[in-house]
């Protein structure tokens, strides 16, 4: 038996993210139904996603910043499509980081 679209679950809390939270593991393909603020979003994702992580939900431009509960959570070190899985390997973290003194 597989799990029915709607069971797939995630987050997204402010309009202004362009990333949304998997509230449980979800597989590539899946449209997954978001509602924000009174307004209702669809993303299919290109990736898998496992649970806690992050996916696009609009396109991420290189250096753009990547919103989250609508705080700046890192910056995309390339461009990041909708429904693609947001991580370390397309996130650069912005805090601490001594070559961005200033910027």
């Amino acid at each position: 038996m597989t799990k029915s679209e709607s069971a797939y679950r995630a987050i997204m809390m402010k309009k202004i993210d362009n990333v949304a939270t998997a509230l449980v593991d979800i597989p590539a393909g899946i449209p997954v139904e978001l509602q924000v603020e009174g307004a209702s979003l669809t993303v299919t994702l290109l990736d898998p996603i496992p649970f806690g992580h992050k996916f696009a939900v609009k396109p991420i431009f290189e250096a753009e910043d990547i919103l989250k509960y609508g705080e700046v959570i890192g910056m995309a070190n390339r461009s990041i499509q909708p429904g693609e899985h947001v991580h370390v390997h397309n996130l650069d973290g912005k805090r601490g980081r001594g070559d961005r003194v200033g910027a």
